[in-house]
């Protein structure tokens, strides 16, 4: 099956990459995996190893005719639910997830990480676990600490716990894409931030977006319509990829919505 640039496929061809994503979930007999893009099924072959329940969601028609030919087994014992859908449109209360614990593990298509992230990462009934392959320069940024800072990865820091598990070469996905890959964890997802901080959570997003829409103007301008003036004299000098998400919480607390 050839790749389709469009879908932002690349599959995964490193069974030490594997195996590290495999160990990084930590997966369980009991534990339901949500998968997106098993593309031609090396993870989902894995995932079905370790646990009872895989949801290998697909958008390429060709690849679901073929994942239903090499996983019938598996399909016909339930063990694998193979769903012809965009992840985007995916709604989790289909398949009662809503009422269950589950973890997404996946090599995802990059053009829409952040698109994913910020679907399940905001989502009414989060996941527990994510572990997940994505550009390096992506996964750097998010772990990263005292650096300059994105929408993307306060997000994740806002919700999760992320850690880099393993950098991976570009050699090992087939065809091989212009950039080199990082496996991510992102653990202990949950809104214990906000409610630990006393922030509404829509708040604290309203000022952040604001934040960040004009990225090369200080705070203080991007923020006026929102903040008090003691609050703007403060981050006179400040812009948003300077500030960390304890700055963004103590700045949520003292700005007017």
């Amino acid at each position: 099956m050839k790749a389709k640039k469009s879908l932002g496929q690349n599959f995964l061809k490193s069974q030490i990459a594997l195996r590290k994503i495999i160990e990084a979930g930590e997966i369980s007999e009991e534990d339901i995996i949500l998968e997106i893009g098993p593309g031609r099924g090396a993870l989902t072959e894995k995932l079905l190893e370790k646990t009872g329940l895989v949801i290998a969601v697909e958008k390429d028609h060709k690849l679901v005719e073929s994942l239903k030919i090499k996983f019938a087994k598996e399909i016909k014992a339930n063990t694998l639910i193979l769903v012809y859908e965009d992840i985007l449109k995916f709604d989790i209360r289909t398949y009662n997830l809503e009422t269950r614990t589950y973890k997404i593990i996946a090599n995802i298509p990059y053009n829409i990480t952040g698109a994913i992230l910020k679907k399940f990462l905001t989502a009414k009934h989060q996941p527990k676990r994510m572990v997940l392959m994505v550009q390096k320069e992506v996964a750097e940024r998010i772990v990263a600490k005292n650096k300059k800072e994105s929408i993307l990865s306060i997000s994740v820091k806002a919700y999760g716990e992320p850690k880099m598990i393993m950098k991976v070469s570009r050699r090992y996905f087939s065809p091989e894409p212009e950039v080199d890959s990082a496996i991510i964890k992102i653990s202990d997802i949950s809104r214990k931030t906000f409610e630990k901080n006393n922030v509404g959570e829509e708040k604290f997003w309203e000022i952040v977006k604001r934040g960040f829409a004009h990225k090369r103007k200080k705070l203080s301008g991007n923020l006026k319509a929102l903040c008090q003036r003691d609050t703007l004299t403060y981050l006179e000098n400040k812009r948003a990829e300077d500030l960390t998400l304890p700055d963004w919480l103590a700045i949520a607390k003292m700005c007017y919505y």
